[in-house]
């Protein structure tokens, strides 16, 4: 996400019926379908990002039965983008520490600390590529991509800042949130 920048929201039933259909026959789709079951998840809502016409991702959401929007941070959830084109793994961490301050302060120590994790578990990513984040509250998130698992951050207020990027009301996306949040309200 691109703060400052005019962000907007593509979020309808065909796109979302597209993707869904290709993603059923991806291996990694089965990887996301195995965290969610296992986690006991279930579907809260998915929207795309695009910027200036431009699409960034889509994204999907997962969260625990009796998810509260407005305590994100308590709730097991799974978070996945489906990435519609390359970026740089550095831009993404860089980008994601950026939005996170949107979310909360964060002392230096913790930015420096926040960024080297980001930046070693955020690949490069080219159009196709899924990463996922399950969000474990309490414990800190954990991160897969293309299906496979690459690590975790074991903070729980990097967690809960990370995937307010996208939950939080202070996010750059506000559509974006409704439209992730479309099952259980925002």
């Amino acid at each position: 996400m691109l703060a400052g920048l005019a962000w907007t929201l593509s979020h309808d039933a065909g796109a979302s019926g597209i993707g869904e259909a290709r993603a059923a026959q991806s291996p990694t789709t089965t990887v996301a379908s195995a965290v969610v079951a296992r986690e006991g998840l279930v579907a809260a809502g998915n929207g795309r990002l695009t910027w200036f016409g431009i699409r960034a991702y889509d994204a999907r959401l997962w969260v625990e039965p009796g998810f509260r929007a407005d305590a994100y941070g308590r709730h097991r959830l799974a978070l996945e983008l489906n990435y519609l084109r390359d970026f740089r793994g550095t831009d993404i961490a860089r980008r994601s520490l950026q939005e996170m301050r949107r979310a909360g302060s964060i002392t230096d120590a913790d930015a420096a600390r926040w960024q080297e994790a980001l930046q070693r578990l955020l690949p490069d990513v080219r159009a196709g590529d899924r990463i996922l984040g399950l969000h474990l509250p309490g414990r800190g998130a954990q991160f897969f991509v293309n299906g496979a698992p690459v690590g975790m951050v074991a903070d729980a207020r990097f967690a809960e800042l990370f995937f307010g990027i996208w939950l939080a009301p202070s996010t750059s996306a506000p559509d974006l949130r409704e439209a992730l949040l479309a099952s259980v309200g925002s």
